[in-house]
């Protein structure tokens, strides 16, 4: 059997769309950098590199949040996560991930970890003020601080599970309403 022709031909001119300016969102933007757990420098490298992305995409008005929300999101790795048997190299570092997306009107940060186990997301307010009396510190929970601070920042706030073992944990942030 014969090859069937294309739609295309190889090496002939066509449309060719005009590049988005580096500061439009309309085009979209995606950033990743995978860090190692174990670093010393791994919250401040996710954190550098959202400050930037943000700043050549020209939405440094939401920049603060964001690099608080990532910050939380790397720390909750380095701190909480395990790797899966299936992933776990003895004398590995452990693997962090984190992608930087645009599309018009959002913002979104990924960060994916070697651990399956879902995320301790917590759900609305735990405590009432009130109950809490002369003891404010009664209102923080013991664990799942750091999603709190996410929820709070982000627009919203989900993780996916990750093929062959792993989790990553989203947070998105509408754009349009930090005008």
């Amino acid at each position: 059997m014969g090859a069937r022709p294309g739609k295309h031909r190889a090496n002939t001119p066509g449309v060719v769309a005009p590049r988005a300016d580096a500061a439009d969102s309309s085009a979209g933007h995606h950033r990743a950098l995978t860090l190692s757990a174990d670093s010393r420098d791994a919250v401040r490298a996710a954190r550098e590199m959202v400050r930037g992305s943000l700043q050549d995409w020209g939405l440094e008005r939401i920049s603060d949040d964001a690099r608080l929300a990532v910050s939380e999101l790397v720390s909750n790795v380095v701190q909480h996560a395990v790797p899966d048997n299936c992933l776990a190299q003895p004398g590995a570092r452990r693997r962090i991930d984190v992608s930087v997306m645009t599309w018009p009107g959002l913002l979104c940060i990924g960060v994916t970890d070697e651990d399956s186990a879902p995320p301790d997301l917590p759900v609305g307010d735990r405590l009432s003020p009130e109950l809490a009396g002369d003891f404010p510190e009664a209102l923080l929970p013991e664990r799942g601080r750091g999603l709190m601070i996410v929820q709070r920042l982000a627009d919203s706030v989900w993780w996916s599970p990750e093929e062959p073992g792993g989790k990553t944990v989203w947070c998105r942030f509408d754009t349009d309403e930090h005008t």
